[in-house]
């Protein structure tokens, strides 16, 4: 038997790409192919075909390919000249492999991005290709050695794409497959797949009737029902709880501006495809705000500061708005219309770790009370090779980057690099969370901006009597309240913890002869703080316990004859059979409790 070699879970994906490539070409001999990038979990390929593909036709594609995974195909690489391979691909009718080509011999790239296909070897016009059977491709490589070495492939699905992402080019069919180097992480994956659904935030959304999309309000511009409107309550008043210990202090703005304060802060410059332009009817040009910075800049220099006024910390919980293309948007995690948990700390050089290390203690606080304990943590850096995506000078970013790193291993905490995630106007540390599912989230962030002070000329007056310039700190807790609520609904299947369920007990009466006493509960229970609702419809009791469970509700108490006198209740906790029965004064003092210390268990 040949020895199995190893190969990187990235290799074995990419080749998956060209094995999806070289089945479709045998079954659809008019295809043309675009790319076929490695994405995360797989990889999708894009190309144009006389037909549609469905996932109808999923069983017979991944058939073929596991005939060409058993006949053992060599991934083969060839060097040619750039010539060569236009001819090659135009003789073989693939255009969009020779308009790729086009672009390596004007540019020396595909100018595709991280889809780069082909390659230019030492200044010599050599373009790699590599042969999987009948089927030839541009690329880079590396593969696996043949197609045996593929791992497990199952389809995903399959959308429109116009190549190279613009509307103005054709639209290209992408199929999408997921790749693993086993049958067993296939199928561990495939499960947590079929979980997630079964979770997904936008049907457990409808269900618990938290939100709703509205075609006549419009795509991405979520309209939150009382319940959900509760949530989102609780979760800012949690972190106002967190920040007024620490001296923050609330600040109010509008949503719209002048488009001369964007211009000050480099967003219409650098942001402009973002914005929601308005003109007014005299002509004016304003924009719905992205972002609350610039505002709450105006508020700190509105008049002139001390530095023993230092720091200055503002706190707001408002909406922004991005101009998000239509196809971008999902559900809660992509709107049109972000809550921002925002704030912005106003402070001097020597008082800038102690201001970055109480935000970091706020986060840390705020996710453990989810059961997010373990947080990653990621700095996040500017691409240097595209600085004109970035405002101030490279100085200034160094020194800004340097700072973020001294703090973070300071810290004692591994924090992984990231290039080119930083935001345009500073560097940041962003936090990332896993969910009950293993899934990882990007949560909260703190960014550290020399830009924006620099540009609005934001000082303090300090001992000497010198106007000295300050730094400014962005800090976001739940990224957003949108985004957040997508992942905490998902993560705990819509069950959520006591203190944070919109309803956290359900009174059930079992005939109209007792409704009297449920709500003479209910009204106990409201007075101490507790969100309760009776269940008087004329409905049997089995029904009430059903919808309850439906519903998620933490807590149900069935009240009925024993019960009348509320002496003791019978409780029912959601998703166990058993009722326990006790004391009224030592349920609500254990109810009050468990609320009161934002317990995850029931």
């Amino acid at each position: 038997m040949q020895e199995q070699k190893s190969f990187s879970l990235e290799t074995m994906r990419h080749s998956s790409a060209h094995l999806l490539a070289t089945a479709i070409q045998a079954l659809y001999p008019d295809a043309k192919f675009g790319v076929g990038p490695v994405v995360e979990h797989g990889f999708y390929y894009d190309m144009e075909l006389d037909h549609s593909i469905s996932e109808e036709n999923f069983k017979e594609i991944e058939k073929k390919m596991d005939e060409l995974k058993k006949k053992n195909i060599p991934f083969t690489r060839e060097e040619i000249s750039l010539q060569e391979a236009k001819k090659l691909f135009t003789g073989l009718g693939q255009t969009y492999k020779v308009q790729l080509l086009e672009d390596i011999e004007k540019y020396g790239t595909t100018k595709v991005g991280e889809q780069e296909e082909g390659i230019i070897q030492d200044g010599k016009n050599i373009i790699s290709i590599y042969r999987t059977g009948d089927f030839v491709d541009l690329c880079r490589g590396p593969h696996v050695a043949s197609t045996r070495d593929v791992g497990s492939i199952k389809l995903k699905s399959v959308a429109g794409a116009y190549w190279r992402g613009d509307e103005k080019n054709p639209m290209l069919q992408r199929v999408y497959g997921y790749a693993f180097a086993t049958k067993d992480e296939l199928a561990a994956h495939l499960k947590m797949i079929e979980e997630a659904e079964k979770r997904d935030h936008r049907k457990l959304g409808k269900e618990l009737d938290l939100f709703v999309f509205s075609e006549l309000v419009g795509s991405g511009l979520p309209l939150w029902t009382p319940r959900g409107t509760l949530l989102r309550t609780i979760l800012d008043e949690f972190v106002w709880e967190l920040r007024k210990k620490n001296g923050y202090e609330k600040v109010t703005i509008p949503h719209i501006t002048k488009k001369d304060l964007y211009v000050t802060s480099g967003h219409w410059e650098k942001f402009a495809d973002d914005l929601f332009h308005v003109t007014t009817r005299e002509e004016h040009e304003f924009a719905l705000k992205p972002m609350n910075c610039p505002h709450h800049t105006q508020i700190f220099a509105r008049t002139q500061q001390s530095y023993r006024n230092m720091p200055q910390r503002y706190a707001e919980t408002t909406m922004v708005y991005r101009d998000e293309q239509s196809g971008e948007l999902a559900g809660l995690s992509r709107v049109l219309c972000i809550t921002q948990d925002d704030a912005h700390v106003f402070c001097r050089e020597n008082q800038l770790k102690e201001e970055i290390l109480i935000i970091w203690n706020i986060i840390n606080v705020f996710y453990a009370t989810f059961g997010f304990s373990d947080l990653r943590v990621r700095l996040s850096l500017h691409d240097p090779e595209h600085f004109e995506k970035y405002l101030g000078t490279p100085e200034m970013w160094k020194k800004t980057e340097d700072q973020l790193r001294e703090l973070v291993k300071e810290r004692g905490v591994h924090a992984q690099e990231a290039v080119g995630e930083a935001a345009m106007y500073g560097p940041k540390i962003d936090f990332l969370a896993y969910d009950s599912l293993g899934r990882e989230w990007q949560v909260a962030t703190i960014q550290l901006d020399r830009n924006q002070p620099e540009r609005f000329d934001l000082f303090c007056i300090n001992e000497q009597g010198e106007r000295e310039r300050i730094v400014m700190i962005h800090a976001a807790i739940t990224g957003s309240l949108e985004r957040f609520l997508s992942v905490i609904i998902e993560h705990f299947a819509g069950a959520f913890p006591l203190w944070l369920a919109p309803v956290q007990v359900c009174i059930a009466p079992v005939g109209l002869s007792h409704v009297e006493s449920s709500q003479k509960l209910a009204n106990m229970l409201e007075e101490e703080g507790v969100r309760v609702e009776v269940d008087d419809s004329n409905e049997s009791v089995g029904y009430k316990i059903r919808k309850a469970e439906k519903a998620k509700i933490p807590y149900m108490i069935v009240i009925g004859d024993k019960e009348a006198d509320l002496e003791n209740v019978s409780v029912r906790i959601r998703g166990k059979k058993d009722v326990i029965s006790l004391s009224l004064n030592e349920y609500i003092e254990q109810l009050k409790k468990k609320i009161r210390e934002r317990s995850l268990e029931l």
